[in-house]
């Protein structure tokens, strides 16, 4: 299966539990890789036909901006649904990071993968 990335897309956005992460925008990184067949986009030289990059990383910052979720497994699962809305994804691996989250780690985070269907 052909694959089609977004790599260390940054988004600002509220996430967390405490008081103080529901007051400020944090930085969220986001990585996407969308497992699809890119034959059809090769054969036409046209995104019809494939998966569109830059509508999933619009729709992936736009929903990080506004979501407010309280936990990462939330928004990375929301994530997996908006890459699903494609419907020439057939596999998802979604990784979200919070920079700086953990004292004396660079970052943390949630990396799901799911196939279409489960």
């Amino acid at each position: 299966m052909d694959k089609v990335f977004i790599k260390n897309l940054v988004a600002r956005g509220i996430i967390g539990l405490n008081d103080w992460e529901r007051e400020k925008e944090q930085e969220i990184l986001i990585n996407a890789t969308l497992y699809c067949d890119t034959r059809e986009a090769a054969k036409s030289d046209s995104l019809e036909g494939s998966v569109n990059y830059r509508s999933i990383a619009k729709a992936l910052l736009a929903h990080a901006q506004g979501a407010k979720r309280f936990t990462v497994e939330a928004l990375a699962h929301d994530f997996v649904a908006l890459c699903f809305a494609d419907p020439f994804v057939q596999r998802v691996v979604i990784r979200v990071e919070k920079p700086g989250a953990v004292r004396f780690s660079e970052s943390v985070g949630v990396e799901i993968d799911r196939k279409r269907g489960q």
